[in-house]
């Protein structure tokens, strides 16, 4: 956060979003906060600060013990709440915390047997009929934070576990095995287990107890099913499956680049962010309960479609998706948060539909089927890029770098190329590796060498 964010939050009065506590406030007090927000819409809880309707700041004296007193107020909730690491925040030559509680959460909380909402800028005990509604809402069993039957935590594999806590930070891999308890993949009995979560996400072999978490991949020539297809199945641990499918359709979307003058302009059938979005929301939020039942992704001519197994979760519907948020998969979407693959607020859908806008293309289309969630994408056509555009997804993977792929655009439009032409170019790029790509393309059979020395050029074969 800068500045101008910290300064607008410290003038806020407390509300139904936001809320402050000194730094000895009891546990049981952030607790209740916590839980209000859970069951509401969730919020913010800034630890340093005091006042409500005229914030004071105050600091902290001591960092490590209120990040763990916010930690364990945390986990004093009823399921506990998993929440992203308090943010430190150095303001004004003040230490403050800041606990974000997000929204769309897929449990309903409690503390010592009372429910709360926030309400105003207060906690409020929840009435028998809005618990009631809240609990068919949301559903009162996370699939992924329970553990399957004759578990044992020699299921997970201890490298992949140790990776994730490097990149969470020091604090983080200091334990591993309480950074997976905090996040939902391990329950702490004696002795500890591992959560449906914690498998999809870190075991040794996924597709031994969920062979429903694979997605499958297929790339059809045409703009319909047909006998002419590409097929590729990814069974894996979430976080390696999502980045083996990314890497599979970039591979596979239809890449294009035409010569402008004496400029290159590429392009994507599909904008990669757009593809990423709809990827990863699919793995984080469909619901895995359901067997027999993977992730599809279709690779169209000119479409993309995503297909992901449960219908939308909550309180979610297409008319308010763009603006609502929901978890079906708590602890899931924390770690892919974790690693970077999602973002945890979940905002994919919105900038899903501002890649398609920046590349000039219609909105994706979201629809509800019987026992699922499709999410269709329209491409560029590669007619609709003019004669002269040229498909460079072959070269790509043949292993062509740009410079090789460079070569080859230019050489289209102008018959003819140099070492002097390609170093123009590529000018931060010595004349000797200039000489080998060229030197590796008449070895590979695409290009002809004509004349010697300063007299060489290359033509296609």
């Amino acid at each position: 956060m800068d500045d101008a964010e910290i300064s607008t939050l410290l003038t806020t009065p407390a509300g139904p979003r936001l809320a402050f506590a000194r730094e000895r406030t009891r546990l049981e007090d952030l607790a209740e906060t916590m839980v209000a927000f859970a069951n509401a819409q969730g919020g913010d809880l800034l630890l340093g600060v005091s006042g409500h309707t005229k914030p004071k700041l105050e600091g902290l004296s001591d960092l490590a013990a209120a990040h763990e007193l916010l930690l364990e107020a945390a986990l004093a909730c009823t399921p506990p709440l998993i929440l992203p690491l308090p943010h430190h925040i150095r303001y004004a030559d003040h230490d403050l915390l800041l606990c974000r509680i997000p929204t769309g959460l897929a449990q309903v909380y409690s503390l010592h047997g009372k429910y709360l909402a926030r309400s105003a800028a207060t906690n409020q005990p929840l009435a028998p009929d809005a618990l009631r509604r809240l609990l068919i809402a949301r559903g009162d069993v996370a699939w992924d934070r329970s553990t399957p039957p004759a578990v044992s935590l020699a299921e997970l594999d201890p490298h992949k576990v140790h990776a994730y806590a490097r990149r969470v930070g020091p604090q983080a891999e200091q334990d591993p095995r309480d950074l997976l308890r905090r996040r939902g993949c391990l329950v702490s009995d004696d002795p500890a287990l591992p959560t449906n979560a914690g498998l999809l996400l870190f075991a040794h072999s996924v597709e031994v107890r969920y062979p429903q978490a694979e997605i499958t991949l297929v790339h059809y020539q045409g703009r319909d099913m047909g006998d002419a297809f590409e097929r590729e199945d990814v069974r894996d641990t979430l976080p390696e499956a999502i980045r083996r499918a990314e890497r599979w359709l970039s591979e596979h979307m239809r890449k294009g680049s035409r010569m402008v003058g004496l400029e290159r302009h590429d392009w994507t059938q599909f904008p990669p962010a757009a593809v990423r979005e709809a990827l990863v929301n699919a793995v984080a939020h469909r619901d895995y309960s359901v067997r027999g039942e993977g992730v599809r992704i279709g690779l169209f001519a000119d479409r993309l479609e995503c297909y992901s197994p449960g219908r939308l979760p909550g309180h979610v519907t297409l008319e308010n998706i763009v603006v609502e948020r929901f978890s079906r998969n708590e602890s899931i979407v924390q770690v892919l948060a974790d690693l970077g693959l999602i973002e945890r607020l979940g905002y994919g859908i919105d900038r899903m539909l501002r890649h398609m806008e920046d590349a000039g293309l219609p909105p994706p289309q979201f629809r509800e089927t019987a026992a699922g969630f499709l999410v269709t994408l329209q491409g560029q056509l590669l007619e609709d890029r003019g004669p002269d555009t040229i498909d460079t997804r072959a070269w790509v993977r043949l292993g062509l770098n740009q410079r090789q792929i460079d070569a080859m655009i230019f050489l289209a439009e102008q018959r003819r190329i140099t070492n002097r032409d390609l170093q123009d170019r590529h000018p931060d790029v010595s004349p000797e590796t200039i000489r080998r790509d060229l030197a590796d393309l008449v070895e590979r059979g695409m290009l002809l060498r004509v004349g010697e020395k300063r007299a060489t050029y290359y033509i296609l074969k």
